[in-house]
């Protein structure tokens, strides 16, 4: 194969410019083939020829027609949304919940499908509810798992793809010691072999969701917080997640240290920023001093606390609060000032312009402590990263991890120029991660 001067062949070339015109109408579009040659920085016969392979893939359909200045009509094009499917999973605190996408990510079908007891991490029946679930939204949709890209999940821990024989999950706050989470879900045979799993850390599927369709849209260096259970972030830098590493280690800014010989976390270490954070912490913390049901509910942790669902129970603490219970009000304060303060150390050590917050319990929590968390950061913080820092809600809402999850199939999909089979990478094969930062709407990273 013909290979440049720059390393490059001419299939690279190729799957970029296919990458770009894809992306260009999938952020963009519709567009017409005049458009999108400024649009792409490609010359008119190489849209040309891009857009006859996408059409001719079924990738790219028409979408109308637009007059133009004295000439003849020109035809809109657009991304075929039933062109191939995706499906996000959220391995979350409390259910399984997978959802099936069409290649806009419109969703098709969903199913959720508990843990019990509540926060129950067994490796097989989690293994057992993302296939049970699989086939049940592409039953309901009527998809075969031949027409997938692939299926993108989200999971607490650290994620290693590059372990030997795939991706292994070390997540030691669910008591998860390098599970080879990818080896045990292809063995279920729920999807065919050459469908890919890709695996990363729940908070990064969130920042990823926030920030190529929520609140992150045009920000370069963000932190998206992921509020839950415990509590987790991704760290977008320069539009790509973790700096240069895109699948990298994620930010384990939960344990922080901030209080040395604190409260013990569950990940077994004193003082960590989760023990005063998280939910669970903190309808413990609730039981221990009366509330909730009383002190003799102290021995248990989190929604069994208070004798209920997690979520159910911090509504009821939200409730108390409202009503002017002085615990629960006095432990809102309390939780504000400690995610101020953790907030402040990212502040100061990556300067980011945004900060957002998501999570079910981030989602809950957040108008009622929000405007305390930003007085506290602010406090905590040097004036000059914090004089540039905003701190506000994520806007994608309780599904926002299961739609970063089935972004990681199309963006795998996009960086293959729209081909099921990536091609081999190279050093200087375009990333989608500089694709969408240059129409403004950065990429990821992950907690």
């Amino acid at each position: 194969m013909t290979t440049g001067r720059s390393g490059r062949t001419v299939r690279d070339l190729r799957t970029g410019n296919r990458s770009a015109v894809l992306q260009q109408l999938y952020f963009g579009g519709p567009l017409s083939r005049q458009e999108l040659g400024p649009a792409t920085g490609l010359s008119s016969g190489s849209v040309s020829n891009v857009v006859g392979e996408l059409v001719a893939d079924g990738l790219l359909e028409e979408a109308g027609v637009v007059d133009s200045d004295g000439g003849r009509p020109r035809t809109l094009l657009r991304v075929a949304p039933g062109s191939a499917h995706m499906i996000g999973i959220d391995v979350g605190e409390t259910r399984v919940r997978v959802e099936l996408f069409d290649l806009t990510l419109t969703e098709l079908a969903r199913t959720e499908l508990p843990l019990q007891p509540r926060g129950c991490y067994d490796v097989g029946p989690i293994v057992d509810h993302i296939r049970s679930g699989i086939a049940t939204v592409l039953e309901r949709a009527e998809v075969g798992p031949d027409r997938l890209l692939g299926v993108g999940i989200g999971v607490p821990g650290i994620v290693d793809r590059d372990a030997p024989g795939g991706t292994v999950v070390h997540g030691q706050t669910i008591g998860w010691d390098a599970v080879p989470l990818e080896a045990l879900l292809r063995a279920t045979g729920a999807v065919p072999p050459e469908v890919p799993y890709i695996i990363d850390n729940g908070a990064r599927t969130l920042g990823q969701a926030e920030m190529w369709f929520g609140a992150g849209r045009g920000a370069r260096d963000a932190v998206v917080v992921l509020f839950g259970s415990g509590v987790g972030a991704s760290l977008i830098t320069d539009g790509s997640p973790d700096g240069p590493t895109p699948g990298g280690a994620p930010l384990e800014w939960g344990h922080l240290t901030v209080q040395v010989r604190g409260r013990r976390c569950r990940c077994g270490a004193l003082g960590c920023l989760e023990a005063y954070t998280g939910a669970e912490s903190l309808l413990a913390r609730w039981a221990e001093r009366g509330g909730g049901g009383g002190a003799a509910a102290g021995d248990a942790v989190g929604g069994d606390a208070i004798g209920g669902d997690e979520e159910d129970a911090l509504a009821a603490l939200l409730a108390a609060a409202g009503g002017g219970d002085k615990v629960a009000l006095d432990l809102l304060d309390e939780t504000a000032e400690y995610l101020g303060a953790g907030l402040s150390d990212v502040i100061n050590l990556f300067q980011p312009e945004r900060i957002l917050i998501g999570g079910w319990a981030g989602l809950m929590l957040g108008p009622h402590i929000l405007p305390a968390v930003r007085e506290h950061a602010m406090r905590y913080s040097l004036r000059h990263p914090a004089a540039r820092v905003t701190i506000d809600m994520g806007s994608l809402g309780p599904d926002a991890v299961t739609v970063g999850a089935a972004t990681l199939p199309l963006a795998a999909f996009f960086a293959a120029g729209g081909r099921r089979t990536p091609p081999e990478p190279t050093a200087e094969a375009p990333g989608w991660q500089t694709s969408l930062q240059t129409r403004g709407g950065a990429t990821t990273a992950g907690g």
